[in-house]
């Protein structure tokens, strides 16, 4: 379709065209490149609404120096929305240019003088009141008064009061549209503190509920729970991953499924689906919620097995194909076909797998970590994440997709909330430096909203491996402070670092095959550091959204420098060791202009880990920081 202007680039989007994402009181920027021929001004503008609504909302786009056009948007509520980008030549502000020029020359401008006045009248008509219509009818009449000087006819043409009507109307005949959906979320799907947990340590979901309070205290918005539902013994792992267990072994809580029954069941061990209710109720009451783990898989015992054989792979000899990560192999696992061959089944499979969602958001369950997406169709993804929203759009997705980069923006695109990340796997400066920017500044940025985990039950990262307390204590803070999503898993706060071996991220004895003792109140626990933490996180509200982090410039590569917000706002600085194997000395070096700071005057610092406060003056400042007497960073709250 041709187009005046062409409407290029816009921001935030999806490359296919899926819904973008934002989230409810948060400010969006939106900006799009706009492109005319010849010399006549443009003017732009963004409009939104929620899907189904009547009345827009809008603000204008201006042009910024790089040429692009931007603005911003703070949605209200949550789910779909429309947005669109208005762009149109803005005749009145063309002629006023030329008009300013022309008269600064000393040339005739009678012509123009008439121009102006019938383009008045033009917009008259265009305007929504009488009153608006009135008084640009009497702008052009007073234009047109060839006994009053020039300056009182321009005067009346380029009153505020007439530039204010004009100036927000699209002029119809020479404009172009752009719309994109885009998708708001509550505030908890774009910044929140997980807590990963297995109720069988613990007795039980009653177990589990009585830990929650000290759960709460460390500061986490959400307790994330793995699978709760019976346990096939057919194949059953025992410890360490063993394919021989011995009796009493509780298997793999992935190992979905028995006679007692499948998803929508509660494991005996566990309790009740009234216990489930009331652990989901005192998550409530401590202002948590609870996540629960969605593993589309069965065991060899789960009903579907039995009543669904269609639903699952055979082999050429019979049996139904197991899961398999090479080198890993899931014997005690079958993978479900959700592609199988008739139409019928698959409509039958999808609608049984988005029943489960329903069953467990009926028991209060608003969000939902999946297991391995990227082993499912794209396609079931987009159907049956748009199908739950279209009735519950507060529910959160996570995508538990460690695969590659394309496929874990694909499958953020088509509708996960969150998205696991390779943050676990980024130990260097410029790692980390690189791998935020991408995930903060590029197009990610707009529908991918990343979620930074030190450790999982899978993974017993190298940098852990055999590592001090204060090895996790530096990954904690990069965890919580470069992104405004991060979970850990339970046993992460004291330091657990024995791996299975010297080849796999493993741990030994992992909780995935065996129950596990903890005792949470050891003296080299982390708990203190994580309450301050996520403290500051809730203190400083205003400096978390994704796009908000700068990087600044550590003579020494072993420190990681990097701000978030503004101090005409609210400005933290993150000072914080990579390496923590000796103390380090370094000089940091800011980039104060982009800070908001002051290169002539000292401004003062608050270390909200230590309680100390400094005081820096100019770009350049010494820095300390000693690992072997607890010391791995400095979140330095910035004040004027």
């Amino acid at each position: 379709m041709l187009t005046p202007i062409v409407i290029d680039d816009v921001r935030p989007r999806t490359p296919a065209g899926f819904p973008a994402k934002a989230v409810t009181g948060e400010a969006v920027t939106v900006s799009a490149v706009l492109l005319a021929d010849g010399h006549d001004r443009l003017a732009a503008r963004v409009r939104w609404r929620h899907m189904g609504d009547d009345e827009w909302a809008s603000a204008p786009l201006a042009r910024r120096d790089d040429g692009r056009w931007d603005g911003t948007i703070t949605p209200a509520v949550i789910g779909a929305h429309e947005l669109v980008i208005d762009a149109w030549t803005d005749r009145y502000a063309t002629w006023r240019h030329e008009m300013d020029v022309k008269v600064a020359a000393g040339n005739d401008v009678e012509v123009e003088l008439e121009e102006g006045a019938r383009l008045l009248e033009e917009l008259a008509a265009a305007q929504p009141t009488s009153d608006g219509r009135a008084r640009l009818l009497t702008a052009a009449e007073g234009t047109r008064r060839a006994s009053c000087s020039l300056e009182i006819r321009l005067g009346a043409a380029c009153h505020d009061e007439v530039a204010a009507l004009v100036e927000a109307r699209p002029d119809a005949r020479l404009s172009s549209s752009a719309v994109h959906p885009l998708w708001v979320d509550r505030l908890r799907a774009a910044h929140a503190a997980w807590y990963e947990l297995f109720p069988r340590s613990f007795g039980g979901l009653r177990g589990a509920a009585e830990h929650l309070r000290y759960v709460a205290d460390l500061g986490f918005d959400v307790v994330y729970l793995p699978p709760v539902h019976p346990i096939g013994t057919t194949h059953r792992k025992g410890r360490d991953n063993s394919l021989t267990p011995s009796p009493g072994d509780p298997g793999s809580p992935w190992a979905i499924g028995s006679a007692d029954g499948g998803h929508d069941a509660v494991h005996a061990d566990l309790g009740t689906i009234d216990d489930f209710d009331a652990f989901v109720r005192t998550a409530e009451a401590l202002g948590m919620e609870v996540a629960l783990d969605y593993a589309l898989q069965c065991s060899p015992d789960h009903p579907w097995v039995h009543d669904h054989p269609e639903w699952f792979t055979r082999r050429p000899d019979g049996s139904i194909r197991y899961a398999e990560n090479p080198p890993k192999k899931y014997q005690d696992i079958h993978p479900i076909e959700l592609w199988p061959a008739e139409h019928a089944d698959r409509v039958a499979l999808w609608e049984a797998c988005r029943d489960i969602l329903e069953h467990w958001i009926a028991h209060g369950v608003k969000t939902f970590r999946v297991d391995n997406p990227h082993t499912k169709p794209l396609a079931f993804w987009e159907w049956v994440i748009d199908d739950v929203h279209s009735r519950h759009p507060d529910v959160v997705f996570l995508a538990e997709a460690f695969t590659e980069p394309p496929m874990m923006a694909k499958l953020a695109e088509v509708g996960f909330t969150q998205s696991y990340t390779y943050f676990t796997w980024r130990h260097d400066a410029w790692e980390l430096r690189d791998y935020v920017t991408e995930l903060t500044q590029g197009p990610l940025a707009s529908y991918m909203r990343p979620s930074f985990w030190p450790n999982t039950p899978d993974i017993l990262d190298d940098g852990l491996r055999h590592a001090a307390p204060s090895a996790f204590a530096a990954r904690f803070v990069l965890a919580t402070t470069l992104v405004p999503l991060y979970g850990i898993y339970s046993g992460f706060e004291l330091a657990e670092n024995e791996p299975a071996n010297d080849t796999t991220t493993e741990y030994r004895h992992s909780e995935k095959y065996e129950l596990k003792t903890r005792d949470f109140g050891q003296p080299h626990s982390l708990a203190p550091l994580i309450r301050t933490v996520n403290a500051v996180r809730r203190k400083h509200p205003d400096v978390w959204s994704l796009r908000d982090v700068r990087f600044h410039h550590s003579d020494d590569e072993r420190v990681l420098v990097y701000s978030r917000g503004h101090a005409a706002t609210d400005l933290l600085l993150c000072v914080v060791l990579i390496d923590v194997t000796e103390p380090v000395e370094t000089t940091v070096r800011l980039d104060l202009g982009a800070l908001g700071l002051p290169a002539d005057q000292p401004y003062p610092l608050y270390d909200e880990l230590s309680g100390d406060t400094y005081v820096w003056g100019g770009p350049a400042a010494y820095v300390r920081l000693d690992p072997t007497a607890g010391q791995v960073a400095h979140l330095f709250h910035v004040t004027r």
